[in-house]
C-alpha cells in the first residue's frame, strides 16, 4: 500500500495540491491519480481519505490523505506545530485504512517533514492486542523514497519509544507488576554497553531508610523494587545528569481509602510515570544523546490488607521529615518524596519527575497538556519548546507558598499528605508537598493523569492509554544535550 498527503487547495481552480512525492507518483501514472480525485467530488479536507486500486502494480491499493493547509507551522495559541501535528493525524488515518485493507506494508509519504510523518505512521498503527487471539494484520510502514531515511528513523525512534510506555500502562497489573516492569525495562537496554540497570529490592530500600515507600509497599504481597538505570551518553561520565524520577505504582487500589470499584481497572496505568521516564531514557540510549541521564523508579503496588497505611498513620521520609498519611489514596507522593531525596545524590543537572498524581488535574486541564510544577524558569523553557515540536503540549501551573501552607499545616507531623481544603486545589498541593522533598535549583514536576488515557482527543493514538509525555521528554532531553548552558 501507499499513503499520500493532498493540501487544501487555497485556489478556486479545484486541482489537487501534492505533496512533492504525490506529484512524483501522479506523474508516474500518467496524471490518473490527480484526474480520478477531481472527480470525487470537493478537495479533501484535513485526515479525510480517498481509497484507489489498481492505478500501480507495485501499490494496488494508494490512499489518498488531507493534510490542511500547506505551509503552516507554529500556531501561538494553540502551543504547538500545526504543520507537524496535521502530518502525524494524516499518515496515521491513511495507515489504519492500509490496515484495514490487511495489506502488511506500507510505503508512507514523507509528507514535507519525515519525522513526524514517522511517528504518525508507528503511532497510530500501535494497539495493545498481546492477550487476543484475534489480532489485527501486522502493518510494517517505511518511508517512500529515500531522500529523508535518517529524519524518518528518527521519527520511528521517538514513536517506539511512546508505545513501549504504552504497552507497559495497558497491560493488566497480573502481568506488570513491580518485578516484570523492572526486567521488561532491564531488557530492553541489554544491548546497549553505556547503560546499566539496578533492580534494588526491598532489602535495599530498607538501608535506604525509605520509609514512605515502604510503607505503601507494605499493603500488597507484591515485593516493591526500587529500579535505577545510568545512561552514560555524555562525552564525560562525570557530567551532571538529567535524573527522571517515575512514579511506578503498578496498581492502585487506593488502599484503605479505598477507590470506587467503576474505572479502577484503568489503576493498572497507574505507573504511568515511571513508564514514560523509563521509555524516555530507552529512546535516548537508541538515540545516542549526547548527555548522561539517571532514572529512578520506585515499584510497587498500593493494597488495602492488614499491613497497609491507615488513615492518620505517620511515617518517615528518607530526608527524616514525617508525613501524616491523612487519605492513602494520595500514595504516589509518598514513593515519590522518597525518590526525590534520593534523586539529589546525583549532583543533578536538572531533576524532573512524572506521575499520574491527582485527579484534581485532570479536572484542570483534562487531557489537553502536562501539567508542570517548576521552580526554575531555565528548565519550563526547554519543556515548554520541546512539547511544541511534538505536540505533546505542557502547561505551566503555580507552585505558590501558599499550597505549601496547606500541607504543612498539620497536627501529628511534619506535613500531610493531602492540603487541609481537601479539594481546592488538589494539584497544586500535591506539588507543594513534593517540593518539600526538593532542594535542587532546577527542579519539575510533571502531573500526567490528565493525559494518562486516549479516547479520541489525540487523533493518532487509538482509544488506551497514551504513553504520554514520552516523546516530550525525549525531545526536552535532546534539547538539553544540546544545551551547555545552565
Amino acid at each position: 500500500g501507499l499513503v499520500l498527503g493532498v493540501y487544501s487547495n487555497e485556489k478556486d481552480d479545484g486541482a489537487a495540491q501534492f505533496t512533492s512525492a504525490g506529484d512524483t507518483f501522479d506523474r508516474l501514472v500518467s496524471g490518473k491519480l490527480r484526474a480520478l480525485l477531481s472527480l470525487c467530488g470537493p478537495p479533501l479536507k484535513k485526515g479525510k481519505t480517498r481509497i484507489f486500486h489498481g492505478l500501480h502494480q507495485d501499490f494496488p491499493s494508494v490512499v489518498v490523505v488531507g493534510l490542511g493547509k500547506k505551509n503552516v507551522g507554529i500556531n501561538e495559541q494553540e502551543n504547538l506545530n500545526e504543520g507537524k501535528e496535521n502530518i502525524r493525524t494524516a499518515v496515521a488515518v491513511g495507515c489504519r485504512q492500509i490496515q484495514d485493507l490487511e495489506i502488511p506494508c506500507v510505503e508512507v509519504d514523507p509528507c514535507g517533514d519525515a519525522q513526524a510523518a514517522a511517528e504518525g505512521a508507528v503511532l497510530g498503527l500501535h494497539e495493545y492486542n498481546e492477550l487476543k487471539q484475534k489480532k489485527k494484520p501486522v502493518v510494517t510502514p517505511q518511508l517512500h523514497g529515500s531522500a529523508e531515511s535518517d529524519a524518518w528513523q528518527k521519527g520511528v525512534i521517538y514513536a517506539e519509544g511512546q508505545n513501549l510506555a504504552r504497552y507497559l500502562m495497558e497491560a493488566p497489573a497480573n502481568y506488570i507488576t513491580p518485578i516484570k516492569f523492572a526486567e521488561h525495562i532491564e531488557h530492553k537496554l541489554r544491548s546497549f554497553s553505556n547503560v546499566k540497570v539496578h533492580i534494588r529490592p526491598e532489602s535495599w530500600i530498607t538501608t535506604q531508610e525509605m520509609g514512605a515507600f515502604l510503607s505503601v509497599a507494605k499493603g500488597s504481597a507484591e515485593p516493591p523494587i526500587f529500579l535505577e538505570i545510568h545512561y552514560s551518553g555524555g562525552a564525560n561520565t562525570n557530567d551532571s545528569p538529567l535524573v527522571f524520577v517515575g512514579k511506578g505504582v503498578t496498581f492502585d487500589s487506593g488502599g484503605i481509602s479505598l477507590k470506587p470499584s467503576s474505572g479502577m481497572d484503568a489503576m493498572r496505568a497507574d505507573m504511568g510515570g515511571a513508564a514514560t521516564v523509563c521509555s524516555a531514557i530507552v529512546t535516548a540510549a537508541a538515540l545516542n544523546l549526547p548527555l548522561n541521564i539517571i532514572g529512578l523508579a520506585p515499584l510497587c503496588e498500593n493494597m488495602p490488607s492488614g499491613k497497609a497505611n491507615k488513615p492518620g498513620d505517620v511515617v518517615r521520609a528518607k530526608n527524616g521529615k514525617t508525613i501524616q498519611v491523612d487519605n492513602t489514596d494520595a500514595e504516589g507522593r509518598l514513593l515519590l518524596a522518597d525518590a526525590l531525596c534520593y534523586a539529589h545524590n546525583f549532583n543533578a543537572r536538572a531533576i524532573v519527575n512524572a506521575a499520574t498524581l491527582t485527579g484534581a488535574m485532570d479536572v484542570a486541564l483534562g487531557s489537553a497538556a502536562t501539567g508542570v510544577f517548576t521552580n526554575s524558569s531555565w528548565l519550563w523553557t526547554h519543556l515548554y519548546e520541546a512539547s511544541i515540536l511534538t505536540g505533546d503540549r505542557v502547561w505551566r501551573m503555580p507552585l505558590f507558598e501558599h499550597y505549601t501552607k496547606q500541607v504543612t499545616d498539620c497536627p501529628l507531623a511534619d506535613v500531610s499528605n493531602i492540603g487541609k481544603y481537601s479539594r481546592a486545589g488538589g494539584a497544586c498541593t500535591a506539588a507543594a508537598f513534593l517540593k518539600e522533598f526538593v532542594t535542587a535549583s532546577h527542579w519539575a514536576h510533571l502531573d500526567i493523569a490528565g493525559v494518562m488515557s486516549n479516547k479520541d482527543e489525540v487523533p493518532y493514538l487509538r482509544k488506551g492509554m497514551a504513553g504520554r509525555p514520552t516523546r516530550t521528554l525525549v525531545e526536552f532531553a535532546a534539547r538539553l544535550s544540546q544545551d551547555r548552558h545552565n
